[in-house]
């Protein structure tokens, strides 16, 4: 396994002045710790099969699992596009981390579901989209979406249908913007009288994404 070339010509190793860092995930893709290695210590890794780090703190190097056993088995590894750090991947023999953990990472914060219209754009059409579902379920003389509900599926369909022809028919970009915006409110109240919410459009879009 040994390739001491990868140690010594491949890398950049002055960027962090002689040691570079290297992340290791096990073979599902899990990202299971980040260390440090150094010339000497990546070599003993490619002759070995087995991680070795470099310790910033005891400036030695060390066996991942010399004192746990719990070694990590070296399967495959990368240089990202600088050669200044190493993806690593590894069959890992019990936890990864010190304090007994699968992974040294723990999450802090998970960001939203896009369900949950976090993006501004998105927030927009969710409160919009509110905003139809009360004017179908509250009759106003004065309100024109309430005048939609009422007059029936022909007339909304109809609706959406002049505004995507007046979205094709634009001449500017203002003018474009503006009838996109018409088309997309008259979207939003074809879906509700059909009882589609912009939530399941939003998880169809997300399933197709690829």
């Amino acid at each position: 396994m040994s390739d001491y070339r990868i140690s010594e010509e491949a890398l950049d190793w002055k960027k962090f002045n002689g040691i570079i860092p290297v992340i290791i995930q096990n073979e599902e893709k899990e990202v299971l710790t980040l260390g440090w290695v150094d010339p000497k210590a990546l070599t003993l890794s490619l002759e070995t099969g087995l991680m070795h780090y470099y310790s910033n703190r005891e400036k030695r190097i060390r066996l991942k699992g010399e004192v746990s056993g719990n070694f990590q088995y070296i399967k495959n590894i990368a240089a990202d596009c600088d050669n200044d750090s190493l993806l690593i991947t590894v069959r890992q023999k019990g936890p990864a981390c010190h304090t007994g953990t699968k992974s040294c990472f723990k999450s802090l914060y998970t960001l939203p579901e896009v369900n949950s219209v976090p993006d501004y754009s998105l927030k927009v059409l969710k409160e919009l989209e509110e905003i139809i579902l009360e004017r179908k379920n509250t009759y106003s003389q004065d309100s024109y979406t309430c005048s939609l509900f009422k007059k029936g599926k022909e007339e909304i369909y109809k609706k959406f249908g002049e505004e995507a022809v007046e979205v094709l028919v634009s001449s500017t970009k203002e003018r474009l913007e503006y009838e996109i915006a018409d088309m997309i409110y008259h979207l939003l109240v074809l879906m509700r009288y059909e009882g589609i919410e912009l939530k399941s459009i939003m998880a169809e879009l997300k399933r197709r994404r690829k």
